[in-house]
């Protein structure tokens, strides 16, 4: 698989930093999952925070912060609970590694062979996460962005004015563009996409059941 596509040096420096949000973190870490410069990437900036660390002077540290720490150390530990897989999850038999055990919810038809599934993220219920499944030759509704788009494809492919998408690729894009994704002939696509905001839909049937999917 070759990819040409990925997240920019900014978003990459802010997942090291561990300041992405929620979203935008889980989109960009499915992509890392097959993208080994990427990853090398994250890990150089890590290199460089960590070094930039230790350089700076010892400060010592208040004692209350010291028996919170052994307080802590004295509880049992609680093992995560492993997420169940719901029925809709078995519709993504090849989920990469960073999606499994988020909660996946059904699948809503939004349009003829447009279909869409919100991802919920326990650590931000606020984050605007879902799953499109598009059907081979499709185009999806005509939109903008309060804020960035983050999406990966999955499997599949789609072209917009800006480019054509493959599987592996990640594409941002701003709240400057307003885009109208078409599915390749070939086969259904399937991405997973994450907004920091709300998306601008033109269209007015988008417009009268975005409420109800919270988009």
């Amino acid at each position: 698989m070759t990819i040409n596509h990925h997240p920019s040096l900014e978003t990459l420096g802010s997942l090291a930093a561990g300041t992405l949000a929620a979203g935008p973190r889980l989109v960009v870490a499915t992509h890392l999952a097959g993208c080994p410069g990427c990853r090398k990437l994250v890990g150089g900036f890590e290199a460089v925070g960590g070094a930039f660390l230790e350089a700076l002077p010892a400060s010592p540290l208040p004692p209350e912060l010291l028996e919170r720490a052994m307080a802590s150390l004295a509880e049992p530990a609680v093992a995560p609970r492993a997420q169940p897989s719901s029925p809709a999850q078995r519709g993504l038999p090849d989920a990469p590694v960073p999606l499994r055990g988020y909660p996946i919810g059904l699948w809503i038809p939004l349009q003829p062979g447009l279909r869409i599934s919100r991802v919920k993220i326990p650590e931000d219920r606020n984050a605007n996460v879902i799953l499109l499944k598009v059907a081979a030759g499709r185009q999806l509704p005509l939109h903008g962005h309060d804020g960035t788009e983050y999406t990966q494809v999955l499997s599949g492919a789609f072209s917009d004015a800006m480019g054509h998408y493959e599987a592996g690729d990640c594409i941002e894009a701003d709240d400057d563009i307003d885009h109208l994704p078409i599915v390749d002939k070939d086969g259904e696509c399937i991405c997973l996409a994450a907004v920091d905001g709300r998306l601008r839909l033109h269209s007015f049937m988008a417009r009268v059941v975005q409420p109800f999917l919270r988009l």
